[in-house]
């Protein structure tokens, strides 16, 4: 089979895994490649989707959402016309509806021929200059086709060309051997298994040095906050738990001579002062709990400083993540000393990860600088700086996504998951996709000390919409200690109005209308979808491990602001779709004022997250304030409220801003809702409670499921809110072929 062809003004090299239009070129996934190839070895022709499962992937069981997504990263590429190329017909299959014009591959030897055959050529004519020659960089060159060169009849136009051909198989020559060098899809992967397939939730695996064991969290399906520590013996299968008691663990790592772990515990602050949760390094005798669940040591405490990510380092000592303001820095912590140096820290810009591996001594860490750019550095412990470069972001990535390495055993590749797709990352800051379809999104990989097998975490979270009558919830004052104790919490008192395996959150009832909006994960990617009570439908298709958060209706209910992928994107009822290419990432979207077309949100500039409300006109924004904050409203009157970190309540003052003081304990990470000039809330013990802006004046109205995940929407007659059904989390085992 012929490795490159052209799909009609597009030429596809399957040697480098490119589509190229107009000298520009794409990296695609061999497996999308691999389809595109079936149906252009049928172009004009149905193809059934059987057949093409079968030929792309033979004696694998892959399940029909991986071919719609293949179809989707075709029709990306091949830009807006691709609805024209490639063709969907309903329950049969697909064709590609187009010229396809094929090309022999051009090997290495033929090319060293004709390199010195151009070379003698050029020699006679060197008179000759070349007029308007571009050679774009050699890994985004296709070989041209013979029809797509047109030879001039005169002998200067002979010498120009002949000269740009020999530039074409120089770099071509070049590119070839390059790209067979340092081509990291050499990876076969074998077969992927779970191994802690229990009805809890396992998450955080990670392998001992020696490798004989893992070691992950355990939740139990009652409690979703604290878990304990679990080791798993890889030959007999054994597990063993490790902490004496639950707690809310962070990740861990081994000491390099597999003796100790260390990691993060976080506890309720007795007395918060900049934060709800105060945080304790601690560690823990592996061995000793091997026999006997332990108690951790405490290392370390920090009550006003967030800490993350602890590791062992070589030297004994534990580098850390921690944010004191609004800015992380990486630390390393002295145990012998009892105090802390700076790794390395981003003026201007911020850290996003580390990663740090024992057998080079070496630290991987992605930041943003100042110039709102991703970076990839690779240090030494002690914070000599070894390589500093730009990440360079595929297409099948948003530019606005965090990049979370790991080490592999590969020479100078890094690996990280973006949820269906796997990637690595060189020291240089090039990404590469490796061609591995997942059913259901997995994180973390890990790599075994051997190299040859690595752990993920999969699994998802199941959560519903649901409904729930006022009239239903509200009690007064005095039932209200009765009303905690009695059935009101039980599934009989709430509706399921929208219901899959997946996660359904965000839902909002349309203005004038009687849609209601929300997100989900049932067709395998964050898309918005709409439902009027008897029936839903899908209203966006964003790209593969899109990620959405926030959506808010316009005020006439004819289109929704979202939030995907970090891009604010206003969706119409038909579909149709029109994206704001603002500058900056959009991590939260609160709410959208559509007469004006402005949106309350949290931005990330160079790395640090601000409170802004954003002008989609203009594309431009105005800070309202640096602080960390959960979630922020507008009442209809245009008054701000919003909480922070500590779920306090706030709204601006005339030099100030001031606390609601008569919310004081109410707040929660369930959000709120503003109907009336009047805030809705839940506050941690679930009661449901509301709060009159302009009569200062606060009521508690009844008690709410206890698996309420988010508050999200209130009509005159009813509560609008998501529910968690189960978060699915497991530790699985993938192994690379010889």
């Amino acid at each position: 089979m012929a490795e490159q062809y052209w799909v009609g003004d597009f030429f596809i090299d399957l040697t480098r895994n490119q589509i190229t239009q107009k000298m520009q070129s794409r990296t695609i996934p061999p497996k999308a490649l691999a389809v595109l190839t079936c149906l252009a070895e049928n172009a004009n022709k149905v193809v059934s989707h059987d057949e093409l499962l079968s030929q792309v992937w033979p004696d694998t069981v892959v399940t029909p959402n991986t071919l719609q997504r293949s179809i989707a990263q075709l029709r990306k590429a091949l830009g807006e016309d691709s609805q024209s190329y490639i063709k969907t017909h309903a329950k049969q299959g697909y064709s590609l509806e187009c010229e396809v014009r094929w090309q022999n591959h051009i090997d290495v030897e033929s090319l060293v021929e004709q390199e010195q055959l151009a070379k003698e050529n050029t020699a006679v004519t060197t008179s000759a200059e070349p007029e308007n020659i571009e050679v774009s960089n050699e890994d985004n060159n296709p070989h041209p086709s013979i029809e797509s060169v047109n030879v001039a009849k005169d002998s200067k136009s002979i010498s120009g060309l002949i000269i740009m051909l020999t530039v074409i198989v120089i770099l071509a020559f070049i590119g070839v051997k390059q790209f067979s060098a340092t081509e990291p899809f050499q990876w076969s992967f074998g077969e992927l298994r779970s191994l802690t397939a229990t009805d809890n939730k396992e998450f955080a695996g990670i392998y001992s040095p020696d490798g004989e064991y893992i070691v992950f969290h355990r939740y139990s399906e009652k409690v979703c906050v604290n878990s304990n520590i679990w080791a798993k013996n890889t030959k007999t299968q054994q597990e063993t738990q490790l902490t004496k008691n639950m707690g809310s663990y962070g990740s861990h790592r081994f000491s390099k001579d597999g003796k100790s772990l260390v990691f993060i515990e976080t506890e309720s602050c007795d007395k918060p002062i900049t934060q709800k949760e105060c945080y304790k390094l601690v560690s823990l005798d592996f061995e000793k709990a091997l026999t006997a669940p332990q108690s951790p040591s405490v290392l370390m405490e920090c009550k006003n400083s967030r800490i993350i990510r602890p590791t062992w380092l070589n030297n004994n000592n534990v580098a850390i993540m921690q944010k004191k303001t609004n800015r992380w820095k990486l630390i390393s912590y002295s145990i012998a000393e009892n105090k802390t140096t700076v790794i390395y820290s981003q003026e201007g810009g911020n850290l996003v990860d580390y990663d740090y591996s024992v057998k080079d001594d070496l630290i991987a860490l992605t930041s943003i600088h100042n110039d709102g750019q991703h970076y990839i550095e690779i240090l030494k412990p002690d914070g000599e700086i070894l390589s500093s470069h730009q990440i360079e972001y595929p297409p099948e990535i948003s530019n606005f996504r965090l990049i979370y390495p790991n080490f592999t055993p590969i020479n100078g590749q890094l690996i990280f998951s973006t949820g269906r797709q796997l990637f690595t990352l060189s020291y240089q800051g090039k990404i590469t996709n490796i061609s591995l379809p997942l059913d259901e999104p997995m994180g973390t990989p890990i790599f075994h000390p051997n190299g040859k097998r690595m752990l993920m975490i999969k699994g998802h979270w199941d959560s519903d919409i649901a409904t729930i009558p006022l009239s239903q919830i509200t009690k007064s004052p005095d039932n209200l200690a009765q009303a905690q104790q009695s059935e009101i919490k039980k599934k009989s008192h709430y509706s399921v109005i929208e219901r899959s395996t997946l996660g359904e959150d965000n839902a909002s009832y349309q203005p004038h209308g009687e849609l209601i909006a929300f997100k989900s994960e049932r067709s395998g990617e964050d898309q918005i979808w709409i439902t009027d009570g008897s029936g839903s439908q899908q209203l966006t298709n964003f790209p593969t491990d899109t990620y959405i958060s926030g959506l808010d209706w316009a005020a006439d209910g004819k289109s929704l602001l979202v939030n995907a992928n970090h891009v604010l994107t206003q969706v119409y009822l038909d579909s149709s779709q029109k994206t704001f290419p603002l500058e900056q990432r959009v991590e939260k979207l609160f709410q959208w004022h559509s007469e004006d077309n402005s949106a309350l949100s949290i931005v990330l500039i160079n790395g640090i997250l601000k409170f802004a409300e954003l002008d989609l006109i203009n594309l431009n924004m105005r800070i309202i304030n640096d602080k960390a904050l959960n979630f922020a409203l507008k009442s209809e009157d245009g008054r701000l409220i919003y909480t922070d970190k500590m779920d306090r309540f706030w709204q601006p003052g005339p030099a100030e801003d001031q606390l609601i003081e008569a919310l004081d304990g109410q707040g929660s990470d369930k959000g709120f809702v503003i109907r009336n000039n009047v805030i809705y809330g839940v506050n941690e013990e679930f009661q449901f409670w509301s709060y009159d802006l302009n009569e200062a004046s606060f009521e508690l109205l009844g008690i709410l499921p206890n698996n309420l995940d988010n508050l999200t929407d209130i009509s005159q007659t009813d509560l609008l809110f998501s529910i968690r059904i189960t978060a699915k989390k497991e530790v699985a085992e993938l192994t690379l072929r010889e």
